[in-house]
């Protein structure tokens, strides 16, 4: 995703809203995965 700074608030910090967006989308695909694990495991066990 690209953001041009030139078009927004000059007074937003881009570089930490974008870091803060990357480690958002870290921490979603990693959930993801555990879940995904998570509900793996429990249709072999429980099934």
């Amino acid at each position: 995703m690209h953001i041009d700074p030139k078009e927004g608030s000059p007074d937003m910090d881009y570089a930490q809203h974008m870091q803060t967006y990357n480690m958002f989308c870290k921490l979603t695909l990693w959930s993801v995965i555990i879940l995904a694990v998570i509900m793996g495991l429990m249709a072999y066990f429980l099934t």
